[in-house]
């Protein structure tokens, strides 16, 4: 009974610890709702990696939260709070970094590598088949003509290829 008493009251005050960081903001309109959504799910958490600050329950993901909620307030645009936050954290609170010389092999780098890949693999293609057309029988040129005499000695009675040697026994 007594270890039951202990595990329940340690449950309980493990329970205290998981709490979910749920924010409420009242908003003048649901456009304004609209625009606080699509910034905090637009910016990356810097903590969590790859997840945007809407679905971050790190710290430092509820402040960004409230300092968009604030500039909300403010009246800034868009723009402005993007710009606060890049200055901030850089490049990397957006998802979408914009195309510059710092970033030219983020967005081409996929690409390059998918295209060298299939020049690659048509260098390697083109290699084996000059190799095959080269020795396509797999003989060299004097086996080659060794095969050309023994068939060309071949007398003609013996009839067609289709046959077996049982056939002609008969």
């Amino acid at each position: 009974m007594r270890r039951l008493l202990t595990a329940v009251l340690l449950g309980l005050a493990l329970l205290g610890t998981a709490q979910a960081a749920i924010d409420t903001y009242e908003f003048a309109s649901e456009a304004e709702r609209e625009r606080y959504r699509d910034l905090v799910e637009e910016l990356r958490c810097p903590k969590c990696q790859n997840q945007n600050i809407a679905d971050s329950n790190a710290p430092i993901a509820m402040d960004l939260r409230a300092q968009i909620y604030r500039m909300l307030e403010e009246g800034q645009s868009n723009e402005q709070i993007i710009e606060f936050l890049v200055s901030r954290y850089g490049d990397f609170v957006l998802y979408k970094p914009p195309l510059s010389a710092r970033t030219l092999l983020l967005w081409y780098g996929p690409a390059a590598l998918l295209v060298g890949g299939f020049v690659l693999l048509g260098v390697i293609v083109l290699r084996r088949r000059g190799k095959q057309s080269a020795t396509s029988s797999g003989l060299s040129a004097d086996e080659q003509q060794r095969l050309a005499a023994l068939l060309s000695q071949r007398p003609a009675n013996q009839g067609s290829a289709n046959q077996s040697p049982v056939d002609k026994k008969d």
